[in-house]
């Protein structure tokens, strides 16, 4: 027989105390219904607040920054790897839902050549790897999981939103929501869209990722590759990323988005 661990023992405590708040709380607040007590009211609504609160905290699961950036890491340096031996030179673009069926789906294709034309929507194949006219590959953006997860939390398909409506909505979502950063800003003058992001949780990832050919300032790490696909769905346009940069102390990302004409 294995006795419980700290963890677990301090986990069923948590739970066994959030039921019995929340039972507690509830009859309050019935009694305080029978007795018109304003005072049973409070307690009532105090005890089930705390109570519900103990139950929600032990779903979630924390886990250190430090293994969720090491297990991404090793994605990004296989994908920048296999582009560099397939020497493909283009800058990577972001393209809108119009090239794909599954509204949850994504798609960033690398032109062969460093100058090349955005390819017909008929060219394009979420099926297919590769393209012939003009020549280029077809891959899943490694920030496509965090964009439906931006959506979910949101409650909205970006695809039917504009640019306005990122830039209203996506910094609570940063900053409160999903805590990645301490401050999100959406600027757009002409065809080019400033995000700043502070202290965010990727700063680390970031920094590494720098490293990687044909992925910083191309394709991008998650988050940047995240906020390219949500600026695609929501404006309906191909994107890439112009320019990414970090401040000294490494705590504010400045990435530059281009939507390019069609």
């Amino acid at each position: 027989m294995f006795s419980k661990t700290p963890k677990r023992k301090r986990a069923a405590s948590e739970r066994i105390s959030g039921y019995i708040l929340a039972l507690v709380g509830t009859l309050a607040l019935i009694f305080s219904i029978v007795y018109v007590s304003s005072i049973l009211a409070f307690i009532g609504l105090g005890l089930t607040f705390w109570g519900a609160l103990l139950l929600y905290l032990k779903h979630e699961r924390h886990v250190k920054s430090k293994l969720l950036d090491s297990t991404a890491l090793s994605s990004l340096e296989s994908l920048s790897k296999i582009i560099k031996e397939l020497d493909y030179k283009g800058k990577a673009i972001y393209l809108p839902p119009k090239y794909q069926r599954d509204p949850k789906s994504g798609i960033v294709y690398i032109p062969k050549k460093e100058e090349s034309e955005i390819p017909p929507v008929e060219g394009i194949s979420e099926q297919k790897t590769f393209s012939k006219n003009p020549q280029g590959i077809c891959l899943t953006p490694p920030g496509l999981s965090l964009t439906n997860l931006f959506e979910k939390e949101l409650g909205t398909n970006f695809a039917r939103t504009d640019l306005a409506y990122l830039q209203r909505n996506m910094p609570k979502l940063f900053i409160e929501n999903l805590e990645i950063a301490q401050d999100l800003q959406i600027e757009k003058e002409n065809n080019i869209v400033s995000v700043t992001i502070v202290d965010s949780v990727y700063k680390d990832f970031c920094s590494e990722a720098r490293k990687l050919q044909n992925i910083c300032g191309s394709i991008g790490c998650p988050l940047c590759s995240a906020i390219a696909c949500a600026l695609a769905r929501a404006t309906g346009k191909t994107i890439n990323i112009e320019k990414d940069e970090t401040s000294e102390d490494n705590k504010t990302i400045n990435i530059q988005y281009k939507i390019l004409e069609e």
